[in-house]
């Protein structure tokens, strides 16, 4: 199931998830999530009534190294593990930890800017390619940097709408009967 852990953590910040199986109630069943990357993180949830929760302090996560991560929850109880859930989730720095420069820049922002320079730097170029000594130099075809320029953009634009709540894209006529 997709969605039970978010798809990107913050680390230096407290990581709390609240979850609820009516088939699974706590204390009866004890849940685990096991995370696999860079570094392993496991851990267990609390039960509260008959749901649980996953809870890692703010001094905790500050320890977790950043990088994408491949998760599962497993349900433990009465000797049989099920599988609940896996996906994937991505482990962000902790900035306030960061001593030195730090671009937070996604890696389609970084790129977007680069086409854009690339773009604006041939503004005074005319020539694709030329040779001198047997040597040659083809440049990208103006073209080709718009269409990676738009996509880069539209990346960019749809994780910006997703931050902030809204969705991008076609909507299609739904008729309710």
């Amino acid at each position: 199931m997709v969605g039970l852990i978010p798809s990107e953590i913050a680390a230096g910040i407290t990581f709390r998830v609240p979850l609820s199986f009516a088939e699974y109630p706590a204390p009866d069943w004890e849940l685990s999530l096991v995370l696999r990357g860079p570094t392993v993180i496991d851990l267990i949830a609390t039960g509260v009534g008959d749901d649980h929760t996953f809870l890692a302090q703010a001094a905790a996560t500050g320890a977790w190294a950043p990088g994408s991560y491949w998760w599962q929850i497993r349900a433990s109880g009465g000797g049989d593990v099920v599988l609940l859930g896996e996906g994937q989730t991505k482990i962000l720095a902790d900035i306030a930890a960061v001593t030195g420069a730090y671009d937070g820049r996604s890696h389609a922002q970084r790129v977007l800017e680069a086409i854009e320079a690339v773009i604006e730097g041939r503004a005074s170029v005319d020539q694709e390619s030329y040779s001198i000594n047997n040597r040659s130099l083809s440049r990208t075809p103006i073209a080709d940097l718009l269409k990676l320029r738009d996509r880069y953009r539209a990346e960019v634009n749809s994780a910006a709408a997703a931050r902030a709540g809204k969705i991008l894209g076609r909507i299609h006529r739904v008729r309710f009967s």
